[in-house]
Parts: C-alpha cells; structure tokens; sequence
C-alpha cells in the first residue's frame, strides 16, 4: 500500500483542500448578496429562509445519494460529477428571475456540493495510511473555513465590479479550474 500511494497523495489532499475551498465559497454567495438580492427580487425573511432551506434540505439528502453513488463508481468519477454539478448550479443562480427560481437553484447546488465530503473523505482512505489519515482530513476539510474566509472577500468585489449576476458566474466557473487537474 505505502508503495501505492508514495508521495503523491499529498498532491491528492492539494485537490480535496482546493475542491472543498471551492464547496464552501460558492455556498457563501447568496449569503453575501443577500442584501442586493432582496431589493432586486423583493424577498421576504421567508422567502429568503426557504431558498436557504432548499439547499439543506438537499444537501442532506444528497449525502446519502452520493454517499452511495461514490460507492458504487469510485472516487474519481463521483467527485467529477459532484464538481460539474455545483459549479453548473452556482452559475445557475445568475439566471434566477424569482424566488422559486433561486430555490431550485440552490436545490441544485446542495445536492451537487453534498458529494465534497464522501468522496473526500472516501479518497484520504484509499490514498492515506491510517496513521496519516486525521492529517489529511484536517487539512482538506480547512477548505472550508478557507473558502468561508474568501468569500466576503471576493464577492462584493465583484459585485462592485460587475453585479451580482457575474459574482455567481465567476465564483462558480472555479471549480471547472479543479477539473482541469
């Protein structure tokens, strides 16, 4: 096994620290143009609490999808699809027009973002020693507060820069950037 996995696996847990940076900055958006959003679509707090619901409510259930998808196809394979399809639905945002448009979009994003973790999780066990595991687990899982940390950083320059529409564009044309490696 140890010869299997070598020194490349630190270049593997590079790619689940980018990929779940990447999760959790395009989860942060709409929070961060929320302010924008509720004038541009006259949301309600209610409104508003049931977009965020739908991305939890699939993302929990998106856990067990691709909990067992990544099972049955690999680990490869499942975290393409799963990084296609959050970086396809947070572009999709920026063609939203209503509040139940939003809704599927972050439906859309939640299920596709539900896939980071089991294949994470799944890839530190087929490329890590155990004595090595809880490592490589700390360090792909500070993506996430990596990419919570980018984010009101980057977005409201874009939104400055170009509106809301490109802040969901850009930010979700960087998980194409994970593919390419």
């Amino acid at each position: 096994m140890h010869q299997k996995i070598g020194k490349y696996r630190w270049t593997v847990v590079a790619l689940l620290f980018f990929a779940t940076t990447v999760n959790y900055l395009d989860r942060q958006v709409i929070g961060l143009l929320k302010p924008t959003l509720e004038k541009a679509f006259d949301w309600s707090e209610t409104d508003y609490g049931n977009i965020v619901m739908m991305f939890s409510a699939a993302y929990a259930a998106g856990l067990l999808i691709f909990g067992r998808v990544i099972d049955r196809i690999g680990t490869k394979v499942g975290y393409i699809i799963s990084i296609i399809a959050w970086s396809v639905a947070a572009i999709g945002h920026a063609f939203a027009r209503s509040t139940f448009g939003f809704g599927v979009a972050r439906a859309a994003l939640g299920l596709g973002e539900s896939g980071n973790f089991p294949a994470a999780i799944k890839a530190v066990a087929e490329w890590f020693p155990k004595k090595e595991r809880a490592l490589a687990t700390g360090i792909f899982n500070s993506g996430a507060n990596i990419g919570a940390v980018v984010a009101p950083i980057m977005v409201p320059w874009i939104l400055g820069m170009w509106g809301w529409q490109e802040a969901f564009i850009i930010t979700g044309a960087i998980g194409f950037i994970w593919l390419i490696f």
